[in-house]
């Protein structure tokens, strides 16, 4: 560590920081996210508020992070504005009650965004890190988000080096930031595991402010065990991709598999990694969970892509105790580039994302409740759908109970269009869109994915009006069902 730079306190980096200014901070789901400057950060804003002072910063991370980050600052309403995506409880609130300004994002498009000028001056990157040199060289730790940009861009730096993070981690990253148009070049990624960049971030030391010294863990939640549900979905993917390598649609050696963030990702990754006759198999993903230690420890996946580490204590700490060889296997890349539609589409990515609703002509909403109330956000799940080779939405049918339907007369919000959903699966069964018409993809969702309480009502209004044109909605009734569960809380009989 440079003698140059000097260590400060969180409360010591938080007060450099000033009202108005936005800030890129480090992290990928809470993966790699900053942790006390943001809580410091938060403090500082309550006591300014509670002077009468505004005090107010602008919030822009790789993805989702850590209470430390997105719960503090949003409980101390300290955000000016937030993008590109979050999870956190209280930020959710502050969201949906009108208070925080959310600019709801695909991911692979937050750091041009930041380069192009879109989001105004970036002030200030604020990134952790597992080791940095005398003349700045900044070894991220377990994400790479969009921390290469905004060190690059911002005025100013602050450092979290975090120490329980293994500097042996240098080597994992491949960091390559593609020029701004019209000098912007191919991306020379032609598999998984290719490398095109740099193992490190180089600035100059001078816009260092400060380093604060950390020794935490990521806040990653524990897993909740696989439930019968989860397990059936990723049995169904499982089986669907591998009638699609027996029918000669998918090369024998397979292709690079996308999964989102959660148990059922968890739960489709280990099913394939079970399946007789699914081989080995390369991830160019945006988040690595627990699921892929176990997988390449057991040899079922070979190299393995993504923007973040987004695992355990202890799946990290297998990972560290391992760390030469997991170094040739793991690839961590900036997210416009784990994300990014031209490497997705080159290398022939197959993308499993798990949607709030779908309707039955192929639609998919990812991002807001009942319509109106955002979840999460669309993530990166519209950067792969788009351009994947096949695309594919699984999730169960229902929710509460059966209180409510997952395959809906028309989704409330339209993240996904049916133009570039191929494949909707649940625990009742596959539908396969591919080269089908509205009704026929109605027909075969209705048939093969909905619930068994569902089945009759949704075909029911699939034959409302026979000569109903191309797409035969009745806009009268297409979302009876949504306001029949804003009335009393069930779906049920609502058509």
């Amino acid at each position: 560590m440079s003698r140059k730079i000097p260590v400060l306190t969180a409360e010591e980096a938080a007060a450099l920081i000033e009202n108005g200014q936005t800030i890129g901070f480090s992290g990928f789901t809470p993966a790699g996210a900053c942790k006390e400057i943001p809580k410091a950060l938060a403090a500082r804003a309550q006591a300014q508020h509670d002077q009468g002072k505004p005090f107010k910063v602008g919030v822009i991370t790789g993805a989702s992070t850590g209470d430390s980050l997105d719960g503090h600052l949003a409980r101390a309403d300290a955000m000016l504005f937030r993008t590109p995506y979050q999870s956190n409880a209280s930020l959710r609130e502050a969201i949906n009650t009108g208070k925080i300004p959310y600019f709801d994002m695909h991911l692979s498009l937050t750091a041009q965004y930041m380069k192009y000028g879109f989001f105004g001056k970036i002030h200030w990157a604020i990134v952790e890190a597992c080791d940095i040199s005398d003349d700045g060289e900044i070894v991220l730790s377990t994400s790479g988000g969009v921390s290469p940009t905004a060190l690059q861009l911002a005025d100013k730096v602050l450092i979290e080096l975090n120490a329980f993070h293994s500097k042996q981690l240098r080597g994992i990253h491949d960091i390559y930031i593609p020029q701004s148009p019209p000098h912007r070049r191919e991306i020379p990624i032609y598999s998984a595991g290719d490398r095109c960049g740099e193992v490190s971030v180089k600035i100059d030391p001078a816009k260092i402010a400060g380093i604060v010294l950390t020794n935490a863990p990521d806040e990653v939640a524990p897993f909740r065990e696989t439930d019968p549900v989860s397990e059936k979905i990723g049995e169904q993917v499982a089986e669907f991709l591998a009638s699609e390598i027996k029918a000669g649609r998918i090369p024998r050696e397979f292709l690079p598999l996308q999964s989102g963030v959660g148990n059922i990702a968890n739960a489709v990754l280990g099913c394939l990694g079970k399946h007789k006759d699914i081989p080995a198999f390369d991830m160019y993903s945006e988040v690595l969970q627990d699921s892929v230690v176990d997988l390449i420890e057991q040899g079922k996946i070979k190299t393995a892509s993504a923007t973040s580490m987004t695992m355990s204590k202890q799946a990290i700490e297998r990972v560290y105790a391992n760390i030469e060889h997991f170094k040739k296997l793991l690839v961590l890349r900036p997210i416009e580039i784990s994300n990014n539609p031209e490497v997705v589409r080159r290398i022939g990515v197959v993308s499993v994302n798990t949607p709030i609703e779908m309707d039955i002509f192929g639609n998919v909403n990812s991002s807001q409740i009942m319509g109106t109330k955002i979840m999460n956000g669309i993530g990166g799940s519209g950067d792969f759908t788009r351009n994947a080779y096949i695309s594919i939405f699984a999730g169960p049918s229902c929710a509460k109970g059966g209180k409510i339907s997952s395959v809906v007369p028309f989704v409330a919000h339209v993240d996904h269009s049916e133009h570039s959903v191929q494949v909707m699966i649940t625990e009742q069964g596959v539908a396969d869109l591919r080269a089908k018409s509205p009704r026929q993809r109605a027909e075969a969702i209705i048939q093969n994915c909905a619930h068994p309480d569902y089945k009759e009502a949704l075909s029911r209004y699939l034959h409302l009006h026979p000569e109903g044109g191309q797409t035969p909605h009745d806009l009268r009734k297409a979302f009876a069902m949504h306001e029949k569960f804003l009335a009393d809380g069930d779906m049920r009989g609502a058509l």
